[in-house]
């Protein structure tokens, strides 16, 4: 199981879920408390901006940062949950969740893991970059970017609640 969380309930929600392994996506400066529960070899700290399009001065999502969430989430034995954040648990952590499941459950419908993720997550709005670059490196000729584009935009939140994906479905 996949729980999506902000960086304000992290520590919550890796207590509650009894996770092993967390992925944080922040920007950098961003300051990070791993919870004690979770070793560091089992903490993926990655640092980007929730943009779309290259900024100055900021860090947007590249290929580079898709590939450490695949083979961080490919090393993990699904016997403990894994926890993702971001800053607010909307974007960057959605998008991550959702990459997450469609990789580790490569017949799975595109589409029907999209309505999943917003059926279990109303303010979800994945970071377009992030589903792009994924959807690239997965081979899923477009399908992912199509599928979250359909679900359209979340609801406005000032963080998003913590919420569970099922990998397969």
């Amino acid at each position: 199981m996949i729980y999506v969380c902000p960086l304000s309930k992290v520590g919550e929600t890796v207590a509650a879920t009894g996770a092993a392994r967390l992925i944080s996506l922040l920007a950098a400066g961003t300051e990070m408390m791993r919870p004690e529960t979770i070793s560091q070899q089992d903490h993926l700290l990655l640092s980007m901006h929730d943009i779309i399009e290259a900024q100055e001065g900021m860090t947007p999502p590249g290929e580079v940062h898709v590939r450490d969430i695949l083979d961080f989430a490919g090393n993990w034995d699904r016997s403990r949950p894994l926890v993702i954040n971001c800053y607010a648990g909307i974007s960057r952590s959605t998008a991550s969740a959702y990459i997450i499941a469609a990789a580790l459950s490569p017949k799975r419908d595109e589409a029907e893991l999209a309505n999943t993720l917003r059926a279990v997550s109303p303010s979800a709005t994945p970071n377009p970059r992030l589903i792009a670059l994924a959807d690239q490196v997965l081979g899923r000729d477009g399908r992912m970017v199509e599928a979250i584009k359909a679900i359209g935009r979340g609801a406005d939140a000032f963080e998003g609640t913590p919420f569970a994906l099922r990998i397969d479905g």
